[in-house]
């Protein structure tokens, strides 16, 4: 089942990096349908400020290691998800990197998950939905979420550079087409999510797809009327 899954990832590699370039202009389009003037989305962009506002405070090295940890764990989760046993991680006592083991051969999956999915953040996710289900939502869980949006751009951000060890796995040019959607995508989900919860995630979707259908419809009309 796991290589059965491995080869199927696999296969689905450069359509999805296709899909993501192609669709990088709706993933752009779609940040205007939020409505950042709400309570709801002004406590996020506080939440988001004050993250970078926390970060310039923080010890340098504590930074480090946090998203050492975090990177490593998202590595772990993608493989348990894919249906690989975790044989160790392991984070370098001088915050230089670290390594995680698992049994099989993996995926790109796996290799390129800390570069676009924010695990801190769906855990936040996770534990406000069971929260709002006792008690009703407020501008300070708003306020979190845009921390954990803040926190993964910094993160994505810090490491994205020559030097990183996992990008030449999956090939520079994949990384450049899969990427920038894939951030775009992981934002808009949180941003959707800040409003109307698990459903708002499903409404984005569906967003993405209506204007990725006119974004082709205006392509392919220009193109007739060009030739």
């Amino acid at each position: 089942m796991r290589n059965v899954l491995d080869r199927f990832i696999e296969l689905t590699k450069w359509p999805i990096a296709v899909y993501m370039l192609v669709s990088l202009p709706a993933f752009v389009q779609s940040l205007s349908y939020f409505q950042f003037t709400k309570l709801p989305y002004m406590a996020l962009i506080g939440g988001f400020f004050l993250f970078f506002v926390l970060r310039s405070m923080m010890d340098s090295s504590v930074k480090s290691n946090m998203e050492i940890v975090a990177h490593e764990l998202t590595h772990a989760f993608f493989a348990l998800i894919t249906f690989h046993r975790i044989k160790g991680i392991r984070v370098e006592g001088d915050n230089s990197g670290g390594a995680m083991a698992f049994e099989g051969e993996g995926n790109w999956l796996i290799v390129i998950a800390p570069y676009f999915f924010p695990l801190f953040g769906l855990i936040y996710m996770i534990a406000f939905s069971i929260y709002t289900s006792f008690a009703p939502s407020n501008l300070i869980l708003n306020g979190l979420l845009g921390y954990f949006i803040g926190y993964h751009m910094d993160a994505v951000g810090s490491q994205i550079h020559e030097k990183q060890t996992d990008l030449p796995k999956v090939s520079y040019l994949f990384c450049a087409l899969f990427l920038p959607s894939a951030n775009l995508w992981t934002i808009g989900s949180m941003l959707a999510f800040n409003t109307r919860g698990w459903e708002g995630i499903g409404i984005y979707a569906n967003l993405i797809t209506k204007l990725n259908a006119q974004n082709i419809s205006y392509a392919w009309s220009f193109l007739q009327n060009l030739f």
